[in-house]
Formats: C-alpha cells, structure tokens, sequence
C-alpha cells in the first residue's frame, strides 16, 4: 500500500447550527509540515464567528484544499494528511481518535479529547503584502528621499477585511492602517466608512438582484452573518403565529435597587440588563410555558428544563445572540459577570459557534439605541422574547400624585401555539411588578 493509498481526508466538520459553509482565513500550517492529533490547522470564518479548526489525524500535510478567502462547503475536504515516512506515527498518538471512526470530525479548539500534553506548533502568520485587482490606484506614498514611490499594494492579511472593503467601495490604497507593521483591520474599514469622504458607491455586480443598480446606488451581497440572520428571521416570521404585548412600567425602584447593591458591593457591579434577567428567570420559573419551542415534526411542544437565556448583541458582523446556559443556576451577581463577559466575546468575535446555539428564551435591550419601544421577531425555534425600551423621565402619577419617574416599556412577543395571552399577560405582569417593585423578586425567589 503506498503512502498515497494511506493518506487521511480531512473534511470541513458542521461548525454549527444552520452553517453549510465557512471561509478560510489564515492556514496554520503548510504542505509537508508534520501535524498532530487535534492540532489546529486552519482559522475560518463563519456567518456567526472566527473559529480555529484542529484535525483530527496526526501525519504529514500533503494537500491544502482551498486557499485564504475561498469558501468551502461543509462535508468538502478541507486538508490531507499521510502517514509519515515509514508508516510512523508521532508517539503517544493514534491516526485518529476513536470518535473520528465515526464519522465526527466536529470537535473544535477547547473541546478536544483531552490530549494536554500534546505539543501545538501554531505558525506564525506571515506579514505578506497582497496584490490589489488591476484597477486599484496608487497609494501616493513619498520615498524618505522625496521621489515618489512606486505605486505599493496595501497591507491587508485578512481576507474579510478585503471583502468588506470590496462589498462598501473602500479603496484599500486611501486607508491607514492601524495593525503590526501597518495592515489594515476591519476596524480601519469601518472607520473609513464612517470618515466623511468616505466612498460608498460599490462596484455594480450585474448577479446581484434582477434589476439593474443605478448610479450611486449601494449594493450589499446578502452573504455571510446577513443571510444568516435573513433566514433565520424569515423563517421565524413563517413559521410562528406571534403575538406582541407591551406596558409602560415605573423603573425608578429598579435603579435605586441597582444603585444600593452597587453601592454595597462596589468590586461586583450589577448592570440593569442582569437584574432584567434575573425577573426574566423568575417570571419563567412561574410560567415555563414560555421556557419552550415547539417541534413541527413531532408535533408536540417542549418546555425546557433549564432556562438558556440569549442576549441579543449588536456587533460589527450583526446582530448576534450569545446564550447563557442554565441561567437559573447564577446568582445576580454571576449574571451580571457573565453577561459582560459574553456580551464583550461576542462583539470581539471569540465565542465559538456553540455559544450562539439553543437559546429558549431571549432579552433583548432595544433601550440602548434610544427607542422605546418594538415588536420583536422571536430567535427561532424559542417561544418567546422580552425587549426593553430606553428609561427615560416621565409624568407618573404615584399615590395619587403626579411625579417625575424613570419610565420604561417592556414588550412580550410569544409563540400563540405554546400558550394563550393569559399566560403571556401573567408573564409580562409579573415582569412588570418587579422592575416596579423589586422587593417582590426578592420574595419570588
């Protein structure tokens, strides 16, 4: 049997719930480099985060499937691997682990098969200047000795950032950036599309759409973290007869309460979105009906055990949903450290796909754009989710007076199959209650 006989196939694993495909960013290793069990080998993006991606076999790399910024399909290779010389293999390691026998290939860095002493190399990535399409001007940098300089590519590692500043009209060549050695981040692109002379106008792409663009229009590829989230808020709206209740509840006590727990306990600050999700955990304790998502196929309706809470995340990839699971285990003061650590991971785009999967119930925080209120789209397949308005003074009549008060409204969208407004009124009420009366949660818990 030669060696080329023996080589190992590598497919591109699921990376996640709903993703068919992920773009390569960086390759940690090259052709005839010697990996191990579980190393990882490629960096890639999906429409929900960045992963690194191990193998699961241990050899030589022979074949590289695809290069940086070239998508690839779940289930295509993705890297080849043979033996090495002699049949070898690194001691202390099998080709495979068992579970790749079956067919898994699915575990990501962070969720290996406990091989610690395995020793990692990660290679390190090159500063590489990259070429430019044919079209692109200078960049009309001056030489230190005054002449001009030849016309120069720009700095740019990542293929995201080059499609980012393809899909928006940004000519690389215009922008500073602000990374090691002068590569331009995506950060760099945004800030150029926020600059006034910013150019927006996108290279018309006669695919895109079945009528043509005109001038000055601005044509955004529905790819990516977009179609995602178009999918999956279509399908939400296609599937689940929703309903949106809403009412105006007095915050003031929410803030003074959030003010004194601060206050005592000063190295642990508690936001107002954790205490939103402590009622929220209360309120579903009290009505699980709303814990739940309904299975068409089956034809039945599951209410969850544990509350899995997301957070809806405004990102610079989109509106994301990171999951808290078994909420109902944390105390406010966990909660309140758990969401901002969740909440700054996913606007960094370091949570693994897994994180942004099986939600039951969803908050959403709309206040922070300066809205009041909305009728949210539940985060399919969840039953149901709680969005809270900006907090703003109002006139409150309090005890028959008429008083200056912190003011919010909180809306209720839920799924109509898994419960009748009763519940859902009860929910919202109870909600209701103890941001206006805090002492009532702590008598609900």
């Amino acid at each position: 049997m030669t060696i080329v006989e023996r080589t190992q196939v590598f497919l591109l694993p699921d990376l996640g719930e709903g993703l068919s495909e992920a773009e390569i960013v960086e390759w940690r290793v090259a052709v005839g480099d010697v990996v191990t069990v579980d190393q990882s080998v490629v960096e890639v993006e999906t429409a929900k985060a960045v992963v690194d991606v191990p193998c699961p076999y241990a050899g030589r790399v022979v074949t590289l499937h695809g290069a940086a910024g070239e998508v690839r399909p779940v289930g295509q290779p993705l890297i080849t691997i043979a033996p090495l010389d002699g049949g070898d293999e690194p001691a202390g390691h099998a080709t495979y682990r068992e579970e790749e026998r079956a067919g898994s290939g699915n575990v990501l860095i962070g969720y290996g098969t406990g091989h610690g002493s395995t020793t990692r190399r990660r290679r390190r990535p090159r500063l590489a200047v990259a070429p430019e399409p044919a079209d692109a001007g200078p960049t009309g940098a001056a030489a230190a000795s005054g002449e001009p300089a030849p016309p120069t590519a720009a700095l740019v590692i990542s293929p995201i950032v080059r499609r980012l500043a393809r899909e928006h009209g940004v000519d690389l060549d215009t922008v500073r950036g602000t990374g090691p050695g002068g590569v331009i981040r995506r950060a760099d692109v945004q800030a150029a599309l926020t600059a006034p002379a910013a150019r927006l106008a996108a290279v018309p792409d006669p695919q895109v759409g079945s009528a043509p663009a005109g001038d000055g229009d601005v044509i955004v590829p529905l790819t990516g973290v977009r179609k995602v989230i178009a999918d999956k808020l279509s399908r939400s709206r296609r599937e689940i007869p929703e309903v949106t209740i809403w009412v105006d509840v007095d915050a003031t006590g929410l803030l003074e309460t959030r003010a004194a727990i601060n206050a005592a306990m000063p190295d642990a600050p508690v936001s107002i979105l954790a205490l939103l999700a402590r009622i929220c955990l209360s309120g579903l304790r009290r009505f699980p009906q709303l814990n739940a998502r309904v299975d068409t196929e089956a034809q039945r309706i599951v209410q969850s055990a544990g509350v899995h809470l997301g957070i809806a995340a405004q990102t610079d990839r989109g509106l994301l949903v990171p999951v808290l699971r078994d909420a109902q285990r944390l105390t406010t003061a966990e909660l309140a450290a758990e969401l901002a650590a969740t909440t700054a991971a996913a606007r960094a785009g370091s949570l693994p796909p897994a994180r942004l999967t099986g939600g039951t119930f969803t908050l959403n925080n709309y206040g922070v754009f300066g809205v009041d209120g909305s009728t949210p789209i539940i985060n399919h397949p969840e039953a149901a989710l709680l969005g809270v308005g900006r907090i703003v003074d109002k006139p409150w009549v309090v005890d028959g007076q008429l008083a200056v008060r912190k003011v919010t409204q909180l809306s209720l969208t839920f799924d109509h199959r898994v419960c009748d407004g009763g519940v859902a009124g009860g929910f919202l009420r109870h909600v209701a209650d103890c941001v206006e009366r805090p002492a009532l949660l702590i008598a609900a818990v």
